[in-house]
């Protein structure tokens, strides 16, 4: 498998590469030109469906945007005979597989979309399976130039195997900014993921460089390209574990040409207009408020507002009065209450149910009532008071607020599920007076976004995505899935990178609180970020933190990728200066991690010494490529290098030791290229 560097005559190959890339870089522009120039004026009846049509043309435009840097296709496909009827995309001669489609005036293909059946080969086709590839090119590019190629015959059975260098290089080239794509670099086992259909919902456990937030996020993708019309009505969301993560992988859908996918967190999720979050639970009453008993005490409390009706209705209609007695009221609400429809939706049927027994007895009196009258005797005051009186609104935060301030009203809907103690941490010390004034936490507006729910359904989208999905409590995986229950799901975490103290057991205990227990579970156990030295390190810490996980097989040998530096006391910080200061000798990003008590003495150190740096989630560039990274915020996140300061700190920042080895492994996995571990403290046992 040859690279070929550039030559001087201008009919090698790849010269004629480079024009091919420069036709279809011409042919991108002239499709969005055709586009720039349409003419709505006469098409649209109205100023709504122009405003709809201009949307989704300036759309359309973004979406076929040249990226300077970007290359519009990263490899070749030469099949043994030319497509047949089946295979309609596919042009005669060899087909550019790229990350848009790209047609040229005649609207023939110059560039096929990745995502086309055509393309799957060149992510799945190999020696033992050549699915009638005869050759498949990979591309090489500096800056957006096209400068090399690389040929595999799959079925030249004199050709040795060997790993291809240009997508190793694509692997392992060096990060400045935001995460990129790696549609050129998906693995066969990533393809069988990506293109695994809407209807089912898939889990993807994979330990760290495995790739899993790549391949969400490529799947999310992939599913726009083969339905895009369904989820155009349905919508598709990706959610992440927190901002900084988010404005990371921002650009790969973008990349993509796909603009339309929003971007949310849990707590963006649960959020209500009005609730502001300014508490933070202790870990014991989090745990408590997390756990999925709590549906249950909601559940009752919401349905304990329904009262039994006592008294007979009179409804006047007229000169007549019509009398329903309680025991019938009884039996209609007994009735919604068996149909264990929603709280608000049962209330709004109660009126209507009420009405047809009085129509009941008007046709049985020999008049002839219609729905109308039907409709008035259900809007008339008597209806109504009624109504109030059986099933009255219910408020989901005003309920929250008295769980979580009346020790009886707690008590007498807890009763069986929630221990005394339990039910003592859930009590606030000092009740709040109402809604607007109390002190509501994270796990506080989740709780109420499940009694909005059982007060009244929660939109479902198409598709969603939840990345570091591990650290979610039972009743934030109801949370998300209530946001999916009439779509499907991509899950995507791993267990050993739990770093709550709720933090997931197992995939099936998760999917099940998710509501979709029959999703399947994946696993990616071969690494391609992290280097072989550094994650066999940090893989000493897996049989304390998640027994019978199996350890990342990393691909990448990068020998004195891992340097280890004990310290003597009280030269830590300077020591931990200078390695950010040696590091950004080396191309790409940098990180220094530490525990977040950590954090102000070595951006004070940093200063001193000159060295500027970012925050989490703020943009690397050329001239600004070190980042300060607090140890509750690392997760997801990769630099090339990574300085590691005192990681017995990280541990002791926990709520217990398990926790704090979690946090751990998580620092110990965002290198790309090299770490560099410095401790003035004993390391932790488990790293010996």
């Amino acid at each position: 498998m040859p690279a070929h560097a550039p030559e001087t005559t201008h009919d090698d190959p790849l010269a004629r590469e480079r024009a091919h890339l420069a036709a279809s870089r011409l042919a991108l522009r002239a499709m969005r030109a055709d586009v720039e120039s349409l003419d709505i004026r006469d098409v649209t009846a109205n100023w709504v469906n122009a405003a709809v049509l201009k949307a989704q043309i300036d759309d359309r435009i973004k979406a076929l945007a040249d990226l300077a840097h970007t290359p519009l296709f990263f490899g070749r496909l030469n099949y043994l005979h030319a497509p047949g009827p089946a295979e309609p995309e596919a042009p005669n001669g060899p087909l550019y597989i790229g990350r848009r489609h790209v047609h040229d005036a005649h609207g023939d293909p110059m560039v096929i979309d990745w995502r086309a059946p055509v393309s799957q080969p060149f992510y799945r086709a190999s020696r033992t399976d050549p699915q009638d590839v005869a050759l498949r090119r990979r591309f090489g590019y500096t800056g957006g130039e096209l400068t090399a190629y690389e040929d595999e015959h799959l079925c030249d059975p004199s050709e040795a195997a060997s790993v291809s260098k240009l997508l190793q290089q694509e692997i392992e080239r060096p990060r400045v900014g935001p995460m990129r794509d790696i549609v050129a670099t998906i693995q066969p086992e990533q393809d069988e993921i990506v293109r695994s259909g809407l209807s089912g919902s898939v889990c993807v456990q994979g330990g760290p460089g495995t790739g899993k937030t790549a391949v969400g996020l490529h799947r999310v993708a992939y599913l726009l390209y083969a339905h895009r019309d369904r989820l155009a009505r349905t919508g598709t969301l990706v959610i992440g574990p927190n901002r900084s993560f988010l404005h990371y992988i921002e650009q790969v859908l973008p990349a993509l040409g796909e603009l339309e996918v929003k971007q949310a967190t849990v707590d963006d999720l649960v959020a209500r207009e009005g609730l502001e979050v300014r508490d933070t639970d202790p870990a014991e009453t989090a745990v408590v408020k997390g756990d999925a008993r709590m549906a249950d005490v909601l559940r009752r409390a919401v349905r304990s507002h329904v009262t039994a009706p006592t008294e007979p209705l009179m409804v006047v209609r007229g000169s007549r009065r019509w009398r329903v007695p309680a025991y019938e009221l009884a039996e209609i609400v007994e009735e919604l209450q068996v149909r264990d429809i929603r709280y608000g939706a049962a209330r709004e049927a109660l009126p209507q149910r009420i009405a047809h027994a009085v129509l009941v007895r008007m046709e049985q009196a020999g008049e002839a009532p219609d729905d109308r009258v039907q409709d008035a005797v259900a809007r008339g005051a008597a209806v109504k008071a009624a109504v109030k009186e059986i099933w009255p609104p219910v408020d989901p935060a005003k309920l929250v607020l008295r769980l979580l301030s009346d020790p009886d009203f707690l008590a007498a809907h807890a009763d069986g599920l929630l221990s005394d103690d339990e039910q003592k941490l859930l009590l606030w010390p000092k009740p709040f007076r109402s809604v607007k004034s109390a002190k509501w936490s994270a796990a506080d507006l989740v709780l109420i976004d499940e009694a909005a729910d059982l007060v009244e359904r929660t939109h479902s989208l198409g598709h969603v995505v939840l990345d570091e999905a591990q650290d979610l409590s039972p009743m934030q995986y109801r949370a998300v899935g209530r946001r999916c229950t009439t779509g499907s799901a991509t899950v995507l975490g791993d267990l050993a990178q739990g770093t709550t103290p709720w933090a997931t057991r197992s995939w099936d205990e998760a999917l099940a609180h998710l509501g979709k227990p029959q999703a399947v579970v994946e696993e990616l156990t071969a690494g391609f970020r992290v280097p072989r030295e550094v994650i066999a390190y940090a893989s000493r810490l897996l049989p304390s933190i998640s027994p019978g996980l199996a350890p990342v097989s990393s691909v990448r040998e990068a020998p004195g990728s891992l340097r280890i530096s004990p310290v003597a006391s009280g030269g830590l910080t300077a020591e931990v200066v200078e390695a950010c200061r040696s590091s950004l000798s080396y191309e790409g990003s940098i990180g220094l991690i530490a525990a977040d008590a950590r954090i102000p003495v070595l951006a004070d150190a940093l200063r001193a010494a000159g060295l500027a740096y970012l925050a989490p989630g703020e943009e690397t560039t050329a001239e600004s490529r070190l980042t300060l990274v607090p140890a509750s915020l690392a997760k997801g996140l990769e630099y090339d290098h990574v300085v590691l300061d005192e990681p017995a700190a990280i541990v002791d920042g926990e709520p217990d030791e398990r926790t704090g080895l979690r946090r751990l492994y998580v620092c110990l996995t965002r290198a790309v290229s090299g770490l560099t571990l410095l401790h003035a403290a004993p390391l932790p046992p488990a790293l010996a």
